[in-house]
């Protein structure tokens, strides 16, 4: 890959990538409004909004792959969202469509079916059904890589991340954890197969409580060499949970159990 962008590089996520995929491409373009680190060897560093179509277009020319990090992660007030998950997204994959259409990695997020119980075993073909305005944001842009696909066939992949951390933080995330390594081969995987179309993926590594199927996208070649197992005895030291709480109940867990941000 000559040139591979990355927005929201200036983020958790989006600085670990960073660092895992130097090298990996001639040169990374890396893209935020936030501030970030000067631009190393094999990096370009330009800062771009995302809410400006002309400015993406311009940010996306040349690129051969986009890791699309960019936008609010976590809940916040509609027109937060709007300005910088729904515009936004719809801007990075209009401008793709006009530069020749990379290959894009879209950040959805397990929130966009976080009201589905844990009880039940979700894939790609299981109903969206947010559990926030955050969540409403990456079901939209999970439509729009459908749109892209089929109207423009621009080639996407909406990765449902579920907690792309160190080591989970709770029992909740023994079943949502993907390690940063697991990570790094899902993106790597994604972008060295022959072809996606428009597919949704689960974000996780192989874990031993799994509320998630990844069968269908096994044409993607992602294979996890990592379980959040490995935590189990620091977990089970926490204190118990109440099965009964909404947050337990549902797989979004706290995104689920909030009111709504607007109140």
């Amino acid at each position: 890959m000559k040139r591979l962008l990355i927005t929201g590089a200036a983020g958790g996520l989006g600085s670990m990538l960073r660092k895992r995929l130097a090298g990996y491409a001639d040169i990374l373009r890396l893209s935020d409004v936030a501030d970030m680190q000067a631009a190393g060897p094999g990096e370009e560093v330009v800062p771009c909004d995302l809410t400006d179509l002309d400015a993406v277009t311009e940010l996306v020319a040349g690129c051969n792959g986009i890791v699309h990090l960019g936008g609010r992660s976590i809940e916040d007030t509609w027109e937060i969202i709007l300005n910088s998950n729904i515009i936004g997204t719809y801007n990075l994959f209009e401008a793709a469509r006009r530069n020749g259409g990379p290959r894009i990695i879209f950040a959805s997020s397990n929130h966009a079916i976080g009201f589905h119980p844990r009880s039940e075993k979700l894939d790609a073909s299981s109903p969206q059904r947010p559990d926030s305005l955050y969540g409403v944001s990456k079901c939209f842009g999970e439509n729009l890589g459908s749109y892209y696909w089929d109207k423009f066939r621009v080639e996407n992949v909406a990765v449902r991340i579920g907690s792309c951390l160190a080591e989970p933080r709770d029992r909740r995330m023994m079943a949502t954890y993907q390690s940063e390594a697991d990570f790094e081969r899902m993106v790597k995987a994604i972008f060295r197969a022959s072809r996606v179309e428009h597919t949704v993926i689960y974000g996780v590594s192989a874990n031993t409580e799994m509320w998630w199927d990844n069968s269908h996208a096994d044409f993607l070649g992602y294979q996890p060499q990592d379980t959040s197992e490995v935590f189990r005895d620091k977990i089970e030291a926490q204190p118990p949970v109440d099965r009964d709480d909404p947050a337990v109940i549902f797989q979004g867990g706290g995104f689920a159990k909030a009111g709504h941000f607007e109140d």
